[in-house]
């Protein structure tokens, strides 16, 4: 049984007992998280429900394992003959959730 879930604007395919990284989430390590925007699921027999957009009375239980640091992305700007030169950089921080139930 696997499930197609939107979570900060990102689509992850995940599955039971699975590790994944999203956006951050509002929730302290250990804490039972409920990801309600399931966009495709399939069942363990084989059947496959589409939402549109979700599918309804379905829902992802996970669990809080951690917060951690995305990769540092740089923004480089420059203009060519002005002698302007900008850099900047950016770090999101993700929140580590374990995927334990699938619920329909």
């Amino acid at each position: 049984m696997f499930a197609i879930i939107e979570s900060g604007g990102r689509q992850l395919k995940v599955g039971k007992g699975d590790v994944v990284s999203v956006d951050r989430v509002d929730a302290q390590p250990g804490e039972e998280v409920t990801l309600e925007q399931v966009l495709f699921l399939e069942k363990d027999n084989g059947d496959v429900v589409a939402g549109s957009p979700f599918v309804a009375n379905a829902k992802v239980m996970a669990v809080v394992d951690g917060e951690a640091r995305g990769p540092k992305i740089r923004i480089f700007v420059k203009k060519r003959r002005k002698g302007m030169r900008r850099t900047k950089g950016f770090r999101s921080t993700l929140t580590k959730l374990r995927i334990t139930d699938i619920k329909v």
